[in-house]
């Protein structure tokens, strides 16, 4: 596979890599400017030249991923008897870090609100799991980041969520709605959970979580009726865009303000780097 390709399919199933390229080269060189690969915790794609010059890389890219590196990072290489490579030349090179989707979303229900939910959410940059226990409402084709989950215990399928995922609860059934906000709220690692419904289905189910010995910080972390209500409207794609602006509110919310920070490479380190003559 090509590292395009390779690239592409990262995109779409959210996982993290490292695009390593060829900025430049000063001499004899094994590849030409431009020459690209893409690395991931797994494989690798297409290659920059081979040997020990691309073995280290292959290290370097996989450093960055550990690390949670976001910035790119510039480096140069002489190839000379250090690396085993006898061209003689040296290369410039950048490896710029691509993060893994961390906004995953849990739908669970694939009724007429459902559907208006995957309507709005999937052009995102989310990864989303669409829970049901009846194939036949799902349709034929979904969008590439929306998993498919057929269950017929949907509440079983909390304890398998990533890490991190909201979870909406939009079922068919008030008991299923129930089993499924109990089972999420027995996790510490979601940070969001939205039932819908109204304020008589919400006191019921806190009511009942009471009983079985929720805290009430836990019950209150439950968001039913759920969706911003000063967007109103009672059809389902005003009801999924209400909700959708819910949760776009608590993700963007908690990012801790960039403002004033440089990011990136800066131009003098750039300038230097790209100024080099052969080893």
């Amino acid at each position: 596979m090509e590292w395009i390709d390779a690239l592409s399919e990262l995109k779409h199933s959210g996982r993290s890599g490292v695009l390593v390229t060829i900025l430049g080269s000063a001499g004899s060189a094994p590849r030409k400017s431009g020459s690209k690969m893409l690395v991931t915790k797994e494989h690798s794609f297409d290659t920059v030249g081979g040997g020990h010059l691309e073995f280290l890389l292959i290290n370097k890219a996989r450093e960055l991923m550990s690390s949670g590196q976001t910035e790119p990072v510039m480096e140069h290489f002489p190839l000379g008897p250090k690396l085993g490579q006898c061209c003689g030349g040296s290369v410039s090179v950048i490896l710029e870090p691509i993060a893994g989707c961390r906004f995953n979303i849990a739908v669970f229900g694939a009724g007429h609100i459902g559907k208006a939910m995957i309507h709005v959410l999937s052009p995102l940059d989310c990864q989303i799991i669409w829970i049901d226990n009846r194939p036949e409402l799902f349709p034929q084709t979904l969008p590439i980041n929306v998993n498919r989950v057929i269950s017929e215990k949907p509440e079983e399928e909390v304890a398998l969520l990533p890490e991190e995922t909201f979870v909406l609860v939009v079922t068919h059934n008030h008991q299923l709605d129930y089993a499924i906000a109990e089972q999420t709220l027995k996790r510490s690692d979601n940070p969001w959970l939205g039932v819908i419904g109204s304020e008589t289905k919400a006191n019921r189910f806190r009511q009942r979580l009471e009983h079985k010995g929720f805290k009430q910080n836990q019950i209150e972390h439950m968001r039913c009726p759920v969706g911003l209500s000063n967007v109103g409207g009672r059809q389902p794609a005003e009801i999924a865009i209400a909700i959708a602006g819910e949760i776009l509110s608590v993700k963007n919310g908690a990012r801790n303000s960039l403002s004033g920070k440089r990011e990136g490479i800066p131009w003098q380190a750039l300038k230097t780097l790209l100024d080099t003559t052969p080893a």
